[in-house]
């Protein structure tokens, strides 16, 4: 009687190959089919049914993708805004204290360009958060 692992079995040319160092954790057997022909097809799962161990994907409730799309646009508006005040004030960009103990720094930051370029990310800010609270749509 020939052996399942030589190949010459009844299956046509199909080897079952069991790997040794690990564990079983299920009990489906992997089929390799060495002579070229199609072979049996692997047992699987309904797909209504999720496999054991296996969660199926829960929804998220409207409700949540919505607060967290408003929190998110409320927070972008923020961060936008105040982006945009910064560089224009005298407390928070002309006294800053990193800019006084770096005057290298502090005579590019006085740079009228730079001021527009922060103000600019500011206003790119402010945009996206205009974008994702106008063009959002569920599902």
């Amino acid at each position: 009687m020939p052996n399942a692992r030589d190949g010459a079995g009844i299956g046509g040319g199909v080897q079952i190959i069991k790997m040794s160092q690990q564990p079983e954790s299920i009990s489906l057997q992997l089929a390799v089919n060495t002579a070229g022909k199609p072979g049996p097809e692997p047992v699987s799962a309904p797909p209504s049914e999720p496999l054991p161990g296996k969660h199926a994907p829960q929804r998220i409730p409207r409700w949540l993708v919505r607060a967290e799309l408003f929190l998110r646009v409320l927070l972008r508006m923020y961060i936008g805004l105040a982006v945009c005040y910064v560089p224009w004030s005298r407390t928070f960009w002309d006294q800053n204290p990193l800019f006084v103990q770096f005057p290298a720094l502090g005579v590019y930051a006085a740079n009228g360009a730079v001021r527009g370029l922060v103000s600019g990310l500011g206003l790119l800010n402010l945009w996206i958060a205009f974008h994702n609270a106008l063009h959002y749509r569920d599902g």
